[in-house]
């Protein structure tokens, strides 16, 4: 046992030394390939890390959302259906929410306004998110004007301003009041935009969205589930969108594993001719080349994934992170929580890693079976 490691501490020293000697060629080669390496693994771990966030927003939202449907549209649901939902055997409470989307024309920019379960303001006050306060440039005790559905001018004061920790769910929020709420959005009494159910078994809830849709058929219940499947769907898609970048790296790496498998330089050629002739077998002259390119491989494979992981986590993604996040002009600055996806990590090893060591073997095989007189000249 102690000879097969000293066998392979041996060949891997030849093999510092041989890439050594052509440090040029191949610190130009470990660059590309690690810079290949960043880009992949920096999409990947991206997408994991909001997919992350999404789930950790989504633990505290209601079991199942009830909304009605006009024309195929979202419409205003009567509160007094939340009485008869209510009485379903299973269903523990049903809340009506009241919220919105504003359109500021001065900044170009949407909000959500949404009148809060947990303590509202008073009737003409407001908070406000941390990313509309850098926005608009307001702050506490001043007056934020609102254009309401009549065409009138009102104007709210700001009490608060959310803090800048959950920032990746209120950065373009205005909580009001449910009397402010129905003047501006000239929203009539008795209705409100959907109900919140809760049930007693998580379990039960597609019952109870069939009993629903029975008891209404103009509802649409949207459970959990559905909400967290969504967001998953839409990073995927978003991860889409940088797809241009991604296939520009694999066809690098393509082009580099093509380079190793197509064949050896002359003076490789000729190392290894030298090799064979004082005595080195071909199954040496193999492991050597095994060990140069998992040397190349895996330093671009650490290297990339660790300069990747500081990219998403320490920077925030900054080379791609208004294509993922989706936010129009309103962009939350928050440091996502640290996320590795051991599988997706499997993945990019077995891409990147294995072909390029497996390709640096096929080439070598072939000049380590001719002649040595033949390799030397």
């Amino acid at each position: 046992m102690s000879g097969l490691l000293a066998r392979h501490r041996n060949i891997i020293d030849f093999a510092l030394s041989s890439l050594l000697r052509r440090k040029a060629k191949n610190i130009s080669l470990l660059a590309v390939y690690t810079l290949i390496v960043i880009i992949i693994a920096s999409c990947m771990l991206f997408i994991n890390a909001l997919k992350q966030e999404a789930a950790a927003v989504l633990k505290d939202a209601p079991d199942m959302v009830v909304q009605k449907m006009v024309a195929g549209r979202h419409d205003l649901m009567p509160v007094s259906r939340g009485e008869v939902i209510g009485g379903i055997t299973g269903v523990r409470g049903v809340t009506a929410r009241l919220w919105g989307y504003y359109y500021d024309a001065v900044t170009r920019a949407n909000y959500t306004l949404t009148v809060s379960d947990g303590g509202q303001p008073a009737p003409g006050s407001i908070y406000i998110g941390s990313a509309i306060a850098r926005l608009t440039g307001f702050s506490q005790g001043d007056l934020m004007p609102l254009r309401t559905y009549k065409g009138e001018s009102k104007l709210l004061q700001v009490v608060r301003v959310l803090p800048a920790e959950a920032e990746i769910v209120s950065a373009d929020l205005i909580v009001l009041s449910e009397k402010d709420f129905r003047e501006l959005f000239n929203f009539p009494a008795g209705f409100a935009t959907d109900l919140a159910v809760s049930a007693g078994n998580p379990l039960e809830l597609a019952t109870i969205a069939a009993k629903i849709v029975h008891q209404f058929p103009d509802t649409r219940p949207i459970m959990k589930s559905e909400m967290l499947r969504t967001y998953d769907s839409i990073f995927d898609w978003r991860g889409g969108m940088i797809v241009v970048m991604f296939a520009v790296a694999v066809l690098a790496f393509i082009i580099f594993a093509w380079d190793k498998a197509s064949g050896l330089s002359a003076e490789e050629r000729r190392e290894i001719g030298i090799l064979k002739s004082i005595g080195w077998e071909t199954a040496d002259v193999l492991l050597l080349k095994f060990w140069e390119g998992a040397i190349i491989s895996l330093t671009a494979f650490l290297c990339g994934a660790t300069v990747a992981y500081c990219h998403v986590f320490f920077f925030s993604a900054s080379l791609f992170e208004h294509a993922l996040k989706g936010w129009a002009v309103l962009y939350p600055q928050f440091r996502l929580a640290p996320s590795i996806n051991a599988y997706q990590l499997t993945i990019l090893f077995f891409l990147t890693v294995v072909p390029y060591t497996a390709a640096t073997i096929i080439p070598s095989w072939r000049s380590a079976t001719v002649d040595p007189d033949s390799s030397m000249r």
